[in-house]
């Protein structure tokens, strides 16, 4: 607690100085001890300030944590263009399937990268500065230590699927109708799944259970209050800019994982040679190429590999290119929904996404991250949560082509839901 009061006593004194009468911007930034850097997840999970935002990249090397917002922006192209007039700014958040957003400019971050940690404290006002510092001098003194988070207790009573398995197997069906005709090679089909649990659930505690056992994950919670939170802990990069520098994935094609070693490379070994999923991948590929034309140069397409995740396996090739511009806002236009999670040709996919699928996608399948002027990243928003007042709410989803097969997609869709599932069933384990 020491450590924490010394820093908070050293962002206030600095809030006594001498600050514009005007509006502008400021940031103020302090080194942070490594031992408080190793709490993150804890530290923020015991603020009473919302909204907040967890962030773990898939490599480890760098973890945040955000909290209040003096900016809310609902499209990626206001956060950037509030980038663009204030330097040193990251907006934290979510992007949805629909492309609209919940982006922050949070009043306190904690940043871990490559060994060093910082707290930034945020002061922003159109009209005057002066005030905001006074309000955050006040907002501080509601900052507290971090906490142990409890173990997660909630347990499952009730498995609602949407839809369920005939209503699956249906619209499948229609699917490979409509792929036959021509009308689209490819559309990701998802399921909603709803867990009524016997007691509450904390969304910390979720994430902490998750990113214990979900290795090689971006792990990501934005709690929008107490009781309401969207999380998730997915193995796909949407894009990475540094700079102009840009770094994308195609992630496509999959197989279950055994706990056995030589069973698990003997099912890697299936999936890299598989035409089902290779041809799945490639079809990412291609579009992730062509839409990236006129944004992006030479781009390298590298050889695929499997990524290994607890409960089931992935073909993935990664892409590297030059970027003509550093927009973000333009990136995610051009990327998001790709077609590992939507379909091919796009617009036909999202259509047939939109008039099949029993339920709002909302956050599910967008992305997670944030943007800042020299670097930006985000996932994609996959093996996802929704935590709501009756209970949470599981995503998945499956990539159909010509060939899928609807017991083998539903198993493909269990497995990848397994990955947040069995952290509320009794003995989970990686």
């Amino acid at each position: 607690m020491e450590q924490l009061s010394g820093l908070l006593r050293r962002l206030r004194r600095q809030l006594e100085s001498p600050i514009s009468v005007g509006g502008g911007f400021r940031q103020i930034s302090l080194p942070v001890p490594a031992s408080l850097a190793a709490t993150l997840l804890e530290w923020l999970a015991a603020q009473p300030a919302f909204p907040q935002f967890y962030w773990l990249h898939r490599d480890g090397h760098e973890e945040a944590a955000a909290c209040g917002a003096l900016r809310l922006f609902t499209q990626p192209e206001q956060a950037q263009a509030f980038i663009r007039a204030h330097q040193g700014v990251r907006i934290w958040g979510l992007n949805a399937f629909d492309g609209t957003a919940h982006l922050f400019l949070p009043r306190l971050e904690m940043l871990s990268r490559e060994g060093e940690a910082q707290l930034t404290l945020n002061l922003f006002s159109e009209s005057s500065l002066r005030d905001d510092a006074d309000a955050a001098d006040r907002w501080l003194e509601k900052v507290v230590a971090a906490r142990p988070i409890a173990p997660l207790k909630a347990k499952v009573n009730k498995v609602q699927h949407q839809p369920a398995r005939a209503g699956w197997e249906i619209m499948l069906q229609e699917a490979l109708k409509a792929i036959d005709r021509q009308q689209m090679e490819k559309v990701v089909l998802a399921r909603s799944t709803l867990l009524t649990l016997n007691g509450p659930l904390s969304a910390p505690a979720m994430m902490d259970a998750s990113r214990r056992v979900n290795h090689r994950c971006y792990h990501f919670m934005l709690r929008f209050d107490a009781h309401s939170a969207f999380l998730g802990s997915s193995p796909e990069r949407l894009y990475r800019r540094n700079g102009l520098q840009l770094l994308t994935e195609a992630l496509a094609g999959t197989v279950a994982n055994h706990p056995d070693q030589q069973r698990a490379q003997a099912l890697a070994q299936w999936l890299q040679g598989d035409a089902k999923n290779r041809h799945e991948n490639l079809l990412v590929v291609d579009d992730i190429c062509q839409r990236l034309q006129g944004g992006a140069d030479s781009l390298d397409v590298l050889p695929p590999e499997v990524v290994r995740l607890r409960k089931v396996q992935h073909l993935r090739r990664r892409i590297e290119g030059q970027l003509n511009h550093a927009d973000d806002a333009d990136c995610l236009q051009r990327l998001q929904p790709t077609a590992a999670v939507a379909g091919l040709p796009r617009q036909a996919a999202r259509e047939f996404i939109l008039q099949h699928e029993p339920f709002s996608r909302g956050w599910y399948a967008g992305s997670a991250g944030y943007l800042s002027s020299s670097l930006s990243e985000f996932c994609v928003a996959l093996r996802c949560a929704q935590l709501e007042e009756e209970g949470l709410r599981l995503y998945a989803g499956a990539g159909i082509v010509a060939g899928s097969d609807a017991a083998e997609e539903w198993q493909e869709v269990e497995n990848k839901a397994a990955g947040l599932l069995t952290l509320l069933q009794p003995g989970y384990s990686e």
